[in-house]
């Protein structure tokens, strides 16, 4: 039974980003668009793309150790891992969560791989509150990934170009019922399965395996198979599940201290996965907020559902998040998951 009393809130994040990167020229010139449509259109200045030794599991464990030591917690009071590192990973078949735990110390731990596209922190937030409201011997839960998922990108590909801004990293967050500050307030996910076999690696599971010859073939990167039906059909549906999401988001985050509940008007910062910059506006402008109270991570790349967690460090960094602010994270993943969840940043 879910005990209305209880407050989760977050302790700490960190991230990890590869020393190695693209910048938007070198993808114009392996694409063969104009920079200024990389730039522009794309929205990508730079991006971080995986290193030969940045494993993406690996690169999970920095961003936690990280996260870890800008807090006093210790990785012995870690109940559970949630990890989110994603399935293109150090080996395949592996629960890549135990071995994070392991590595970080979080000897009392259980874990658990989670996957949800580019939404998979807001998924993995909404869980972990969920299991900390009900279950009394859950206090502490630690959310991390990896990400290396640039190299399943062919920017030969004109189909996938909305993917061009795919970059590597990893983030780590962690979570403590009845924590004094940064409450994660009400969420809310939602999905639409009619997409989701529009956008896949077509030679890389049991249907298709990566033989040489489908390697050679570019069956090894991610292809959008259905175009026309995928853009129809996300163009007509994904702004308003976004804004369902974040307003079911705001009702389920109860009411304020006057008594009246949550709405857009209250928001104060917007945390969006980096999308395309027309996007990203029309959120803003949806939302009545300006870019001084959003971060667009032009130069860091899209790091698929790390980005949340990285919107936090960078929104702190660059002084738009501050103590007081009602922040929305708002994420969605081919398949296709929409996704928000909203965060009363500071004390409280």
């Amino acid at each position: 039974m879910q005990n209305n009393h209880v407050s989760v809130g977050i302790v700490s994040t960190g991230m990890y980003l590869p020393e190695s990167y693209m910048t938007a020229a070198d993808i114009a010139r392996e694409s063969g668009m104009p920079e200024w449509v990389v730039r522009e259109k794309l929205g990508i200045n730079k991006k971080h793309i995986a290193g030969p030794n940045d494993h993406p599991n690996e690169m999970a464990i920095k961003a936690a150790l990280d996260c870890l030591s800008k807090c006093d917690v210790k990785p012995e009071e870690i109940d559970v891992v949630l990890c989110t590192t994603e399935e293109w990973r150090e080996y395949l078949l592996w629960t890549s969560g135990i071995h994070l735990a392991h590595q970080i110390g979080a000897t009392n731990a259980w874990a658990m791989d989670l996957h949800m596209r580019c939404c998979t922190t807001i998924a993995a937030v909404q869980t972990a509150k969920e299991m900390m409201l009900a279950n009394p011997e859950v206090n502490t839960v630690l959310i991390a990934g990896g990400y290396g998922i640039s190299k399943f990108i062919n920017l030969k590909n004109e189909r996938t170009s909305f993917m061009f801004n795919i970059g590597a990293g990893a983030g780590a967050m962690l979570l403590r019922k009845n924590w004094r500050a940064n409450h994660i307030l009400g969420s809310h996910l939602m999905s639409d399965g009619s997409m989701s076999k529009h956008v896949i690696v077509p030679a890389s599971g049991t249907i298709q395996h990566p033989t040489d010859e489908a390697v050679a073939k570019g069956l090894f990167y991610f292809d959008l198979v259905e175009p026309e039906a995928m853009k129809n059909r996300l163009n007509a549906v994904s702004m308003n599940n976004w804004m369902h999401c974040i307003d079911t988001a705001l009702r389920k985050s109860g009411v304020k201290a006057d008594g009246t509940p949550y709405t857009r008007n209250d928001l104060n910062f917007l945390n969006m996965v980096l999308v395309k910059p027309s996007a990203y506006r029309d959120m803003l402008q949806r939302l009545g907020l300006t870019e001084d109270q959003a971060v667009y991570l032009s130069d860091i790349g899209h790091i698929g559902e790390q980005d949340t967690i990285i919107s936090f460090i960078e929104g702190e960094k660059q002084g738009k998040l501050k103590a007081g602010d009602l922040m929305v994270m708002v994420g969605a993943g081919i398949g296709y998951v929409w996704g928000a969840a909203c965060v009363k940043w500071g004390p409280g």
